[in-house]
């Protein structure tokens, strides 16, 4: 996303102190939407002409100054994406990664407001954690498939893609996936949905 080499990601970490990332369970690093802001404006600095510790210490100045972080640049809100997630931290993460490729998101976080927001804003897209409401979302990938879904993609951390796609589902990612790799499935979707809307445009 950043185009940032993960070990001079790792190395910034160690020594300037400014993204503290969490751990998974698993050991995996947990980048918050506030870190990625931080890498961010570095990366920008940089590139800038300015020196990993001068970037980094006008990130501090920043920071210390109250100022936020400017958001990254977007095209006008584009294809509207719905994100049924029962983790909060995580749909920020999703809500952001798509934002930057100039997609609209609306997040909610059980089965019944998936399914009413559904009917109400007609999304593009629908991503889909299984687990929500501790394991509906199989069942809402059915509902939202037999309500002319146009496309569906499931995430869950269990190894469910089989039942994903038996249920509905067009593509089923296992978590924790990487954003590129998710950018890349919605991208993917979205087109071959758009590409079966017009060949059913073309045959009517």
């Amino acid at each position: 996303m950043l185009d940032l080499a993960a070990t001079t990601i790792r190395n910034w970490e160690e020594r300037y102190r400014a993204v503290r990332p969490a751990r998974s369970p698993g050991g995996q690093r947990l980048y918050s939407r506030d870190d990625v802001d931080r890498l961010r404006f570095v990366r920008d600095e940089i590139s800038g002409g300015a020196s990993p510790a001068d970037a980094h210490r006008l990130l501090a100045e920043h920071l210390a100054g109250g100022a936020a972080l400017a958001e990254p640049e977007t095209d006008a809100p584009g294809l509207l994406i719905l994100v049924a997630e029962r983790d909060q931290y995580a749909a920020g993460l999703v809500e952001y990664f798509l934002r930057t490729e100039g997609l609209s998101v609306e997040i909610v976080t059980n089965a019944e407001d998936a399914r009413t927001a559904f009917a109400t804003i007609a999304p593009a897209l629908t991503i889909v954690e299984l687990l929500l409401d501790g394991g509906e979302g199989l069942d809402l990938c059915r509902d939202l498939k037999e309500r002319g879904a146009g496309a569906i993609l499931a995430t869950s951390a269990l190894r469910l893609e089989d039942e994903a796609l038996a249920a509905g589902a067009d593509a089923f990612l296992a978590k924790p996936f990487e954003s590129l790799v998710l950018v890349s499935a919605v991208k993917d979707l979205l087109a071959r949905s758009a590409m079966l809307t017009a060949r059913r445009s073309v045959k009517s």
